[in-house]
């Protein structure tokens, strides 16, 4: 049990450490995306000054305003951005319904019903994402009239993602009927 527990602290702390590195990499998607597909940014870090830092994060988000009336090749990285943002706001919730699950396996009560609970959200979550990186792959096929997305990770995220979100609704299932017996047998004694 003592390995249970410090490997459950383990794996809370770099949770959480990933949690807050896809929080700060959400904040910089849209502009990041607009710098790929445009050739990169490479004006706007020219000098190795704090006002190149600064100009910058000011317009990194510079590229959300353009979002709705974007046509022809902006087109690309608008769903690129939107892409990895769903992608990125599906993982944070993921991340946080994990974080949710090792604390109570630290409190030493792992079956409960909101475990259970925690595991149906992240499997909606991982649902969500591999429908994601479907509609981005018909789009990538459509969109460059060729079977090149079909050798991307949007490809592998499609069943890696599916399977992971039936992963989870099984384990939500287990820990469900593991919360009743739990509680039954409570009442028993």
């Amino acid at each position: 049990m003592e390995k249970t527990v410090r490997l459950a602290r383990v794996l809370r702390v770099l949770v959480v450490i990933t949690f807050v590195c896809n929080l700060i990499a959400l904040f910089l998607v849209p502009g990041m995306a607009a710098f790929y597909v445009g050739g990169g940014g490479t004006g706007l870090l020219e000098h190795n000054s704090v006002f190149g830092f600064i100009r910058f994060f000011a317009t990194i988000w510079h590229p959300v305003i353009w979002m709705l009336g974007a046509t022809g090749e902006s087109q690309d990285w608008v769903v690129l951005s939107l892409f990895l943002l769903s992608c990125g706001v599906c993982t944070a919730v993921i991340l946080w319904q994990g974080k949710r699950v090792l604390d109570t396996i630290l409190k030493g009560e792992p079956f409960t019903l909101h475990n259970a609970q925690n595991l149906k959200r992240a499997s909606v979550c991982c649902f969500l994402i591999s429908t994601a990186a479907l509609l981005r792959l018909i789009w990538g096929l459509t969109y460059y009239r060729s079977i090149g997305p079909l050798f991307t990770y949007n490809a592998l995220f499609v069943p890696v993602f599916f399977m992971a979100g039936l992963l989870c609704l099984v384990m939500s299932a287990l820990f469900h009927q593991a919360a009743e017996l739990k509680e039954d047998q409570d009442l028993t004694i």
